[in-house]
């Protein structure tokens, strides 16, 4: 009889002795793995992705193409008073040329301020108006009026005045372009405007026996 009890003390003693060893087998010495980390909040880990990174433009950036565009645009008016003014074959070529090439950035500015989803407009132009006169090198009211009414050598000269000014300015906005943006489309047309309308200043200058 005795027997048998010490049998089932040391039986009870250890299932006892399973169950506590099962008991402290729990979560509490888990190793801790990636998903058991996403699980407990590890999802907000993640290193945030720095708003630099998503920048592609600045305000230097809109700025050279929502003034640019007037500026362009009163070139190209300017050059489509040449013709039916002015007989110097010189001239004329001068003037196709600025045209051809002005446009095309017009359009070019136009579509990445549209793509940017803010307004051509904000350079301060307003269709047939020279509001924008006061950007370097801009032709005002009166100067375009003269230009106008001026034919021959005296249309010319005008022209040709007016003009450098006009690609001063440009030059102008360029660098500053150059200096301060980071959109590399427009850092790249800054560029282009810069080599190309210093080339015609030189060119105009010449002509003008400068």
């Amino acid at each position: 009889m005795k027997n048998r009890q010490k049998f089932l003390y040391a039986t009870i003693s250890a299932s006892t002795a399973a169950a506590l060893f099962a008991g402290c087998s729990t979560s509490d010495d888990e190793p801790t793995t990636p998903s058991a980390s996403m699980e407990h909040g590890g999802a907000h880990s993640a290193a945030p992705t720095s708003s630099s990174e998503s920048a592609t433009h600045n305000a230097a950036d809109v700025t050279f193409n929502q003034m640019m565009i007037p500026h362009h645009e009163q070139a190209v008016e300017m050059a489509g008073l040449v013709r039916g003014r002015s007989t110097d074959p010189a001239l004329l070529e001068l003037a196709t040329r600025i045209a051809d090439a002005q446009q095309p950035e017009i359009d070019e500015m136009t579509a990445r301020l549209s793509g940017w989803g803010i307004d051509a407009a904000g350079g301060g132009h307003a269709a047939g108006g020279h509001e924008g006169h006061d950007m370097s090198g801009m032709m005002s009211e009166s100067d375009m009026s003269a230009l106008t009414a001026a034919r021959g050598a005296e249309f010319d000269r005008l022209w040709l005045e007016g003009m450098i000014r006009h690609h001063q300015g440009a030059v102008e906005m360029a660098d500053d372009e150059l200096a301060s943006g980071i959109d590399g489309p427009s850092r790249a047309l800054a560029e282009q405007v810069r080599k190309a309308q210093q080339a015609e200043i030189d060119e105009m200058r010449r002509m003008l026996g400068q």
